[in-house]
């Protein structure tokens, strides 16, 4: 299936109304349905009306008991696959303005309990200063004030012990100097402030040695139910497990040529005294 991101929308109701017809063709009820794949029925009709995305594994499960096979049921799956998926493009979340973005964020938040994120060219808002805020913020037409507030309000969740936020931030990332000298040098030492919160593990991949490995995107996974990965032009939400499940094992792999601790806030006051000179 070719990826078209307008057809993410559609894509949920296209996939309601075919698994809605494929068990009428099969001549079986929801009830049967449901009993048979361990469901509910009140699920099964959610499903089918496009209240509910199922999961891949839901729609195998389906697929498996109203006995659909070969080409059919592999464009149900790459219709699911791709009803598990949304795109956010830059110009629609301005349209609708970026103090909600962060609200949506906000709520994200608030709802998960495991944070990994793994950043290859930038800081991320949690981590950044306010004068890195602003800056990332303006080339963004119009007053951008409640946005910035709500960036930096965001932050107070890394203080939430019942949390636990994993950050690994390449060397490029940490040292590309998106502010005046001075500014960059007050954002590494604030990114050694944030790596003592106890909830909080900061690494950072040096560039050095042998790394066996190619990163793409800046990406975030939320607990293991939801992975997000930023473009050039937007961000891909992904739902899938299997496609949440490859981020997660990408992130470990990163993981191991990270350092932490006394080692990363060590590289960050080399780098950060390094800033400072250049802006004296």
């Amino acid at each position: 299936m070719t990826f078209e991101p307008e057809r993410l929308g559609q894509s949920r109701s296209d996939l309601a109304e075919a698994m809605r017809t494929l068990r009428r063709r099969a001549g079986k009820t929801q009830t049967w349905l449901a009993r048979r794949c361990a469901m509910s029925q009140t699920k099964i009709s959610n499903v089918e009306s496009g209240k509910l995305t199922p999961t891949l594994v839901d729609v195998e499960l389906i697929l498996d008991a109203l006995g659909s096979e070969g080409a059919e049921a592999q464009e149900l799956l790459a219709l699911a696959r791709t009803a598990n998926t949304e795109w956010q493009d830059h110009w629609s979340s301005r349209r609708r303005g970026l103090d909600k973005k962060q609200n949506e964020l906000a709520r994200l938040e608030a709802s998960s309990t495991e944070f990994r994120y793994f950043m290859l060219s930038a800081i991320t808002g949690l981590l950044a200063t306010p004068e890195y805020v602003r800056a990332s913020l303006a080339a963004v037409p119009g007053d951008q004030s409640k946005t910035i507030a709500k960036k930096l309000e965001r932050q107070s969740i890394l203080h939430d012990s019942s949390k636990s936020f994993t950050f690994i931030l390449t060397e490029q990332a940490v040292r590309w100097p998106f502010i005046p000298s001075l500014g960059m040098a007050m954002q590494l030492d604030w990114l050694a402030s944030v790596s003592r919160i106890p909830s909080v593990r900061l690494g950072v991949i040096p560039l050095g040695g042998h790394i066996p490995e190619m990163p793409l995107n800046t990406f975030t996974l939320y607990d293991r139910r939801l992975a997000t990965v930023e473009t050039g032009t937007g961000a891909l939400i992904l739902r899938d497990h299997r496609d949440v499940n490859a981020y997660r094992e990408s992130f470990d792999r990163y993981e191991r040529y990270a350092v932490f601790g006394d080692a990363c806030r060590e590289l960050l006051s080399d780098w950060a005294e390094a800033f400072t000179r250049l802006g004296e």
